[in-house]
């Protein structure tokens, strides 16, 4: 519980007195009395007061004390008198650093504790587990209103960011000094990196992608997938499947654009949905590319190139690396098997769909279901 605004550290009298021995005797406290400062420091920590304040009651104490101290007020001689204040000035620095070593001793074990129910929370939240009401309670412990919109964003590396907790550490950290800790909720899941925002946060996936320019490079070494707002519990789990599915739909389709929304990619949910009508689209449609000489892959790519390069043939010749008469006949070649002309509009549609099918499938390196 965070302490009120009139609520001060306490200082055991114990201090006083052994201030008084060290000014009388010269005595450090013993080790007794140091366990009693550091369970003093726990206390302090357990009651969330700060480190500076701690240390302030402790200088006060100090001050209010030394005037009364024995062998300091009333040595007999000046050299007395600073033995006396030495003796006294190391006991109250041993007493403090005791009183600190308990306040951090307290804070790292219950930094590891906020971490592990953090974790929790988020992976009930991101797995589907929990109670929707009793979640919502445990997310404004870290922010999250889950009654507001969220934008899940995903980030991908081929090595799995799960080995990489340095480079996760520092993006947060980034991302965090832009947006605000109440606005980044941060996690590692499936060896991806996952950041939970509010919907009315703008540029996340752009400062993500900046991040990972810094820290890995540019040259296809992480991918980004962005899921749609949603609101609620289901929400967040909702957008966090549609940027890890946009991720699964840009490495099947063989997409090379690093940030991938999910709002832009709601065709290919739609054709997977229905897994029958897919393949008997892909059957119907490209079967026929099976009698192909050289088999059907050549005439795949040629159509993927084409459709990919808006209809260009002179780009999709690049790209393929063979002419532009080769592209010509090759799409002459997918006519005469198919009965589908790429250049013809309300052709080019069916064929376009199949052959997007038949790369989420993987056809026909993997056999179609039924076939």
């Amino acid at each position: 519980m965070a302490p009120t605004a009139l609520e001060r550290p306490s200082v055991p009298g114990r201090y006083a007195d052994l201030l008084a021995i060290a000014a009388r005797t010269g005595q450090a406290p013993a080790k007794a009395d140091l366990v009693l400062m550091r369970a003093e420091g726990e206390r302090a920590a357990d009651r969330r007061i700060g480190p500076r304040a701690i240390v302030d009651a402790y200088l006060r104490e100090l001050n209010r004390c030394w005037a009364r101290l024995p062998e300091v007020a009333d040595a007999p001689t000046a050299q007395a008198r600073a033995t006396s204040a030495a003796s006294v000035l190391v006991a109250a620095r041993r007493m403090l650093d005791s009183v600190i070593e308990g306040y951090e001793r307290a804070r790292h074990a219950d930094g590891g504790r906020e971490a592990s129910v953090r974790q929790q929370f988020i992976d009930d939240l991101l797995g589907g587990g929990g109670d929707p009401t009793t979640l919502a309670e445990r997310a404004e412990r870290f922010g999250v209103l889950l009654g507001g919109g969220h934008v899940v964003t995903v980030a991908q590396r081929p090595d799995s960011f799960a080995t990489a907790g340095s480079v996760a550490r520092r993006i947060e950290t980034a991302l965090v000094g832009r947006f605000g800790s109440r606005n980044v909720l941060l996690t590692l899941r499936d060896g991806l990196l996952v950041c939970v925002t509010p919907n009315t946060l703008r540029g996340v996936p752009g400062e993500l992608a900046h991040q990972l320019v810094s820290v890995l490079g540019s040259e296809g070494s992480w991918r980004i997938g962005v899921g749609r707002q949603h609101s609620g519990a289901s929400g967040v789990l909702h957008s966090y499947e549609e940027a890890r599915n946009a991720l699964h739909v840009a490495e099947r389709l063989g997409l090379r654009v690093p940030v991938l929304h999910a709002a832009d990619l709601l065709v290919f949910p739609v054709l997977l949905r229905d897994r029958a009508a897919i393949t008997d689209l892909i059957t119907t449609v490209l079967g026929p590319l099976a009698t192909a000489r050289g088999g059907p892959e050549p005439l795949l790519a040629t159509l993927s190139a084409f459709f990919g390069n808006q209809g260009n043939t002179t780009a999709t010749a690049r790209q393929l690396g063979v002419s532009v008469r080769a592209v010509g006949y090759r799409l002459d070649r997918v006519e005469r098997l198919t009965g589908y002309a790429a250049t013809e509009p309300t052709q080019r549609f069916t064929l376009e769909a199949a052959v997007l099918g038949a790369r989420l499938l993987d056809w026909p390196a993997q056999p179609l279901p039924g076939g």
